[in-house]
Formats: structure tokens, sequence, C-alpha cells
């Protein structure tokens, strides 16, 4: 490895995921941006490097086994390794999602990008990860995946979703898992709650900036040493299972 932080983030070529690279670009650190559209990967990198950061297109659809295999091997040629991985890309699968009238399709689609891709490539990164002196995984979630808040009477848990909250849900339960796997060793992996941020997965009828909802995935790719595994965080702190 160099003495250069590099990290992976995906769905990075617009929205959050671009202002968790720049976020972390901006620290000095290497970054692979990771996203399907070959244009606007390109024009993501071109402006990422316009700002300073030492950035490189990775060619990568999560949920695709090939596509992930590859942009692993780019990253062990291009960069040399990988210490911290962002978990960013996701899909919502439109609304509404009424369970009673959701298609099975529509959430099959949901966990296939926001759950399996991520398992995809967390496995795919992780002989890198495990070279790394202070690896960081950051799967980014959703407080709509939270069942205290979506059971609580009062609480504006967001809009009935049989598909992207589920999955969210699933996907809290995965890194919790993986945390449990991974104890004991130097990987530590945690959900962040970027909030309600204006990007084209709401239509942007979000309440905050992509640069606001990237704060967390900032602030969890950096953690010490001692700090937390197996835990979802917002700004504000942890958020309830």
């Amino acid at each position: 490895m160099s003495a250069q932080t590099i990290a992976l983030v995906t769905g990075a070529n617009k929205g959050i995921g671009y202002d968790i690279a720049a976020g972390l670009g901006a620290l000095g650190w290497r970054i692979g941006v990771g996203a399907r559209d070959s244009r606007r990967r390109d024009t993501a990198v071109e402006k990422l490097r316009a700002a300073g950061t030492d950035a490189f297109g990775v060619p990568l659809d999560v949920t695709d086994d090939a596509s992930v295999a590859a942009a692993a091997e780019l990253i062990a040629d291009h960069a040399g390794g990988l210490d911290v991985l962002v978990n960013n890309a996701a899909i919502t699968g439109g609304m509404p999602q009424a369970p009673t009238a959701v298609d099975p399709a529509t959430v099959r689609d949901a966990v296939e990008t926001n759950v399996i891709g991520v398992i995809r490539v967390t496995n795919a990164m992780l002989p890198m990860l495990r070279g790394s002196a202070s690896p960081r995984i950051v799967n980014m979630s959703s407080s709509v995946g939270s069942l205290t808040l979506q059971t609580t009477p009062g609480v504006d848990a967001g809009p009935i979703s049989a598909a992207y909250a589920a999955s969210k849900t699933f996907l809290n339960a995965v890194t919790v898992q993986y945390a449990k796997e991974l104890s004991g060793t130097n990987i530590l992996i945690n959900c962040g709650c970027p909030g309600y941020t204006a990007t084209d997965l709401n239509g942007y009828r979000g309440v905050r900036t992509p640069q606001q909802g990237a704060a967390i995935a900032i602030q969890l790719a950096t953690l010490p040493d001692d700090g937390p595994a197996g835990g979802f965080f917002d700004d504000a702190g942890t958020v309830p299972w």
C-alpha cells in the first residue's frame, strides 16, 4: 500500500456519492469514482480533478458479478490497494410502494442493488481492505430502514415503502452480520444515514444538500482505530435500529 489513502465510492458520479468523493478527496485521498454511466463518471472525475482531487474512474455496476470483479482488478492495478469502501449506490425502485400493490420485481430490484450489490462489492474488495492499516467500510443506509422509527407513533419515517425502506432495513441487518464476522480484525464497518437530502433519488424534494448528506460518510470513513463497528449513525449520533 502507498502512503496515500485509497477510497472507492460507489454511485459517485452524482448526488451524495459525488460529494462523498469530493469530501474524501479534499483530505488528500486518492478516490475511485465508481459508476455505471461512463459519461457521468468521466464528467465527475474531470470535475473532481479540476478541484484538486486525485480521482480516477471505476466502471462499476454493483448488480453484475463480472463488473465488480473487473473493478476490483482495476483498483488493484491502478492504485495498488484499497483502504476505504463507501457503498453508496442505491435505487428507490420508484413510488408508490404499498405492500399490497407493489410489483414483486420492484422489491427484487431494490434488494439486488441496495443489499446484494453491497455484499457483492464488499466481498470483492475485502482482500485489498484486509491489507490496509486502517480499513473502513461505510454502508449508506437511511433512517427509513429503522424499525424503531417506523413503529414509533408520531414519527414521520417517510412514505409506506415495501421495497426501498425494507431494503435499507435488510442492509442494516447485513452490516451487523459483517461487523460480527469481522470482529477482532482492524476493519470497521458501519451504516450511515445522510438525512433527507435533495437528490434525483427523491425528485430533489429533500431538505439537505448533498454536501450535508455526505458528512456522515466522511465521518465514518475517517474513524480512529478504536472507533465503533456495527453501528448506525447520522449527524446527531446513533440512529435506533
